[in-house]
This record gives C-alpha cells, sequence and structure tokens, in this order.
C-alpha cells in the first residue's frame, strides 16, 4: 500500500516499522504525483457533485424537470380562479359522472385530441410571449419576421411591441395543421422543440419572432414524427410569399440552434401532454365530455383485450422461471446406497 519506499528499505531481514517515516514518504510521493498532473486531479465523487450542481434540467429533455410554459402560466392563475369564484358559469358547465352515467373526453396520451391540443399549444406559446424575459431581448435575424416576412405585406413599425393573441396564435397554427394534414402528437413535439430552442439558444419568443420560431418547430416535428413527412415546397403552397430557400435557411438554423438534438422520449413527451391538460384546467380550457356509450365501452374493451394478449407471453415466460425456481427447491424420494 505504501509504494515503492515501504518495501526493501534495509537489508534486514526484520527491518523496524517507523510509521512516521511512511507517511512522510508517501505525503511526499502524492504531492510530486499531483504536481506532475498539474493539480486537475479530483476525487470522482467531488466530480459529480459539481457537475449536478451546475447542470440544470433542461425541460425538453429531462422528464423530471417542470416545463417552462407551465411556469409562465401561473401568473395569470390567481386571477383565473378569481374569475371562477365570482361567475358560477364554469362551475355550472362542469359534467360529473355518477353510477349511471361516466363522462369521458375524446383525448388520451396516445391520441389527443387535435383541435384541443392545438388550442393548449397555442394557449402555451401565448404565454410564453406574454411573460417573457425582457431582460434576454435577443432576436435572432434569421427569425427576425422583418427581415424574413412570411407575406408581403408591409410589416408595421411596432411589430415586435404588440404582443398577439390566443386567438391569432391558434389561427395561425390551425392553418398550417390543417393545410399539412399534421396530427395532435405533432403539435406536442413541436411545443417540446420550441422550449428546446429557447433553452439552447438562451433566447426569449417575442412578437417579432413568433411565427417563425413555431414555422421552425412544426417543420422539424412534422418530419421527425409523421412516416410520410411534408416536404418544404409543400409549406411554401400554404404560405405562398415565401420561397424554398427561405425555408430550408430556417430549417437549418433551426437545427443548428437544437444542436441537432431532436429526439424527444416518451416520459418528456408525456409530460407535456399532461401539463398541457394541467393549462386547459387552470385556463378553463377543458376537452368535452361525452356519456360513455355502449359502443365507446365496446371499443374500450377491445382495446385493453387487445393490450392483454400482447403482454400475455411475458407473464407466462416469467411464470415458467418461476416454475423452474421452485423444481429445483423441490423435494423427492432419492434411493439411498448401503455399503
Amino acid at each position: 500500500m505504501g509504494g515503492t519506499t515501504s518495501c526493501c528499505v534495509s537489508g534486514s531481514p526484520k527491518p523496524s516499522r517507523n510509521t512516521h517515516s511512511r507517511l512522510e514518504s508517501y505525503q511526499q510521493e502524492s504531492d510530486l504525483s499531483r504536481e506532475d498532473t498539474g493539480g486537475t486531479l479530483q476525487h470522482i465523487s467531488d466530480r459529480e457533485n459539481v457537475d449536478e450542481l451546475n447542470l440544470e434540467p433542461n425541460p425538453s429533455d429531462h422528464p423530471r424537470a417542470s416545463t417552462i410554459f407551465l411556469s409562465k402560466s401561473q401568473n395569470d392563475v390567481r386571477d383565473k380562479r378569481r374569475s371562477l369564484f365570482i361567475s358560477d358559469l364554469a362551475v355550472s358547465r362542469r359534467k360529473y359522472s355518477s353510477c349511471s352515467t361516466i363522462f369521458l373526453d375524446d383525448n388520451t396520451v396516445s391520441q389527443p385530441n387535435l383541435k384541443y391540443t392545438v388550442k393548449c399549444v397555442a394557449l402555451a406559446i401565448y404565454y410564453h410571449i406574454k411573460n417573457r424575459d425582457t431582460d434576454r431581448g435577443m432576436l435572432l435575424d434569421i427569425f427576425d419576421e422583418k427581415l424574413h416576412p412570411l407575406s408581403k405585406s408591409e410589416v408595421p413599425l411596432d411589430y415586435d411591441k404588440r404582443p398577439p393573441e390566443q386567438r391569432q396564435i391558434y389561427r395561425f397554427i390551425r392553418t398550417l395543421f390543417s393545410a399539412a394534414q399534421l396530427t395532435s402528437e405533432c403539435a406536442i413535439v413541436t411545443l417540446v422543440y420550441l422550449e428546446r430552442l429557447l433553452t439552447y439558444a438562451e433566447i426569449d419568443i417575442r412578437p417579432g419572432n413568433w411565427k417563425r420560431i413555431v414555422l421552425g418547430a412544426i417543420l422539424l416535428a412534422s418530419k421527425v414524427w409523421d412516416d410520410q413527412a411534408v416536404w418544404n415546397v409543400d409549406y411554401c403552397q400554404i404560405l405562398k410569399d415565401m420561397t424554398v430557400e427561405d425555408m430550408n435557411e430556417l430549417e437549418r438554423h433551426f437545427l443548428e440552434l437544437l444542436q441537432f438534438n431532436i429526439n424527444v422520449p416518451s416520459s418528456v413527451y408525456a409530460k407535456y401532454y399532461f401539463d398541457l391538460r394541467s393549462l386547459s384546467e387552470t385556463n378553463s380550457l377543458s376537452f368535452p365530455l361525452e356519456p360513455l356509450s355502449r359502443d365507446k365501452a365496446l371499443k374500450l374493451e377491445a382495446i385493453s383485450r387487445l393490450c392483454d394478449d400482447k403482454y400475455k407471453d411475458v407473464r407466462k415466460a416469467a411464470r415458467k422461471r418461476s416454475a423452474s425456481v421452485d423444481n429445483l427447491c423441490g423435494t423427492g424420494w432419492v434411493p439411498a446406497i448401503l455399503s
């Protein structure tokens, strides 16, 4: 344990044990080794603790980090709750399940409702713009609507100061989704890419860049999620005043700012889905409830039976493994050999 200084110190077969000298020699060797390496070596536990303290979890990458849009919407939650207490209209319209009738919404994590998912995504973008950080006001040229307009109409002088309404954002996203025939899952992935861009590039979505940022996120989400992706030239048919070169440049810059990280884990996707549901509930944007009919009940039963058959083989394999262990531990009669 002491290295070269602890063995063969003297020629006698029984050397005297001087612990003080051994410690001093070991300390000198350790000091020399640190000087040789430049003093950059640290214990692995120290390095791990420093990394955990310095690195903040990104909500678009880490499933446990809270989403940015939900934290930004908390500023207006109190006002929404006060309005609910003042007017009893929202309370009277709510439907509750009973023993005879069960109310369900047509919205699941695997098949979200397209209309209301797009509404929730538009609401999340609205809170991003409304409660943005004014200190981080960098506006990249590729997202500037004055330098790269989406239409030939004249851009107003105060284009970067007038925040858009929620209906305007929803109308813009709905036009792209309906024309390109995109799915509701693509809307959730669009929001993931948007928040990943804001955290990676350290920018804010503002009234002067929100359209091009949303367009770039939809471009990537449609190509990553859908098997038959929409080409950029097809988007030029929707936005007729844009060129294919501008669309390609927007997509290339968006990818570079994302550091080509387009992976969306299932846990992150589920977190964004349930946070969008929470956002809809706090803003009285509830999904439509319908009574559980016989056809829908049979369909749910068929889906559950399909999942049960899918994992039946897995359970059988687990039972076989447990049965083999029981057979090994079982008792049996063995004939004795007498000598």
